[in-house]
């Protein structure tokens, strides 16, 4: 193997997880190239048995930390994250709990893979990796098939799409905000970045942008201080998502930048696209492949007069723009993509084949292959949309504000709607008996039915045209 000269310049492997380019030459597993940032320490990504390597950057810098590096890939030794490790040196494989929650019915809070095969159901794809996945019809809600559907995994920057429904709503899109220092302040060391600058002004439509496309963490800072602070975000963030019925969710960040604690599931991730996608304006975001992002005001030598210019702006999710090996999906239009070094890979999708529109999540699939999301969600949309009508759903997509089962599951069966209506009656049972018990009894009914059938009236979206372009 050729050992690179020192490095003297920051590249993105990855976009959370930001190293040196010549990692890359080592074999380190990681994510598309995204966007410059400043440096990260090797020490903040790698453990033993890359102490050497650590030791050595601390005695004579980078250069020295390169050749340690080398030294171990010669060994035919890789740095190993931060996992406890197994005899051998090996990281231990993360395993599910035996018991998760069954939210969306009993049998998404079993561990391992979920599906109810009819006679001629086409089998699920082969040699998924993702520790956890979950295909869903998107405007029935339907679980089509599961795999650890609630384990609780970190999220990475598909945590923003919970972002975005917190705050989106909030504020209007044609705001102007002047950045001060305070607004990028918290910062995780090695943010993915769209390039938000102090003392620019940006329309919130521009921060948007910049968090869809370039999963900035900028821009969700400056959105943050706008919302009245980061602290108020979260806090906003953990309580959005308990009206979704995303119990497996806790938010310490509201960007999805690695911290201990923060997690959510595919099955929480697949509950805050569905939600999104109500908002036009979310669902424009999502599946925007390229914009112009406002630059510097800079002062031109000749004339003296000052001129904002602008540069593009390109979609990190591979299904929707396509990159070396990974081609645009036939009818994608969205949703999130993400890339630390605790949550790996990390994707939620949306796509339309005909009247079907399927709703994706993989999360943390093998690292050795590239794009390796992005290969296993394709794959599980092309085996939802041939199962259609094949498979007896696994459970259901929890509608916002729909009442649950002692077991967290909605009302019903396995899931199964219908049952909310009976469930406050059951509620009014248990009430004194009299005209005015009755009367409350009925009217929770109806109110929980009235909720249910407003959601299901606004759930039947329109996606953009990106999708209608791209079917196959």
């Amino acid at each position: 193997m050729r050992c690179p000269p020192p490095p003297h310049w920051p590249t993105a492997l990855g976009e959370l997880g930001y190293l040196d380019p010549w990692l890359a030459g080592l074999g380190v597993p990681g994510a598309p190239m995204g966007l410059y940032v400043r440096r990260v320490p090797i020490s903040s990504h790698y453990s033993a048995p890359a102490a050497r390597t650590r030791r050595a950057a601390a005695r004579g810098g980078l250069a020295s930390a390169a050749l340690a590096l080398c030294l171990l890939a010669a060994a035919g030794a890789q740095p190993s994250y931060a996992d406890e490790n197994e005899p051998g040196g090996k990281p231990a494989e993360p395993k599910p709990p035996a018991q998760m929650s069954t939210i969306g019915g009993e049998q998404l809070g079993r561990p391992g893979t979920q599906v109810n095969l009819k006679k001629g159901a086409p089998e699920l794809p082969e040699k998924l990796s993702g520790r956890s996945w979950i295909v869903s019809d998107a405007e029935s809600g339907k679980v089509l098939a599961a795999h650890n559907a609630h384990w609780r995994l970190p999220p990475a920057s598909t945590l923003k799409m919970l972002f975005a429904d917190t705050v989106l709503p909030k504020l209007p899109k044609d705001r102007n905000h002047k950045v001060v220092s305070s607004d990028l302040e918290g910062m995780g060391e090695g943010s993915s970045l769209v390039g938000v600058k102090e003392g620019e002004s940006y329309t919130v439509h521009d921060l948007w942008l910049g968090v869809f496309l370039r999963s900035g963490n900028d821009a969700v800072h400056v959105l943050s201080a706008m919302n009245g602070g980061v602290p108020k975000t979260v806090r906003e963030m953990n309580e959005k998502a308990r009206a979704l019925h995303a119990d497996d969710t806790e938010v310490l960040s509201p960007d999805g930048y690695d911290h201990k604690g923060q997690v959510s599931s595919a099955y929480d991730l697949t509950l805050f696209a569905r939600s999104g996608l109500q908002n036009e304006e979310f669902r424009e975001y999502a599946a925007t492949a390229t914009a112009k992002f406002p630059g510097e005001t800079k002062k031109d030598k000749k004339t003296g007069k000052t001129k904002r210019g602008s540069f593009q702006i390109q979609n990190t999710n591979r299904l929707l723009t396509g990159d070396v090996g990974v081609d645009p999906y036939p009818g994608i239009a969205g949703v999130k993509n993400g890339f630390t070094t605790n949550a790996g890979n990390t994707f939620t999708g949306v796509a339309q084949r005909g009247d079907r529109v399927l709703l994706v999540t993989v999360m943390h699939p093998d690292a050795k292959e590239a794009h390796s999301v992005y290969k296993e969600a394709a794959k599980l949309l092309d085996w939802g949309f041939d199962a259609d009508g094949k498979v007896e759903p696994v459970g259901l997509l929890a509608a916002p504000g729909s009442a649950t089962n002692g077991g967290g599951a909605p009302a019903g069966k396995d899931g199964e709607a219908g049952g909310s209506g009976s469930r406050a009656a059951a509620h009014a049972a248990d009430k004194p008996s009299g005209g005015a018990g009755t009367a409350l009894g009925i009217m929770a009914g109806v109110l929980v039915v009235l909720a249910l059938v407003a959601y299901g009236v606004h759930r039947r979206w329109p996606l953009p045209e990106l999708a209608r372009r791209r079917r196959g």
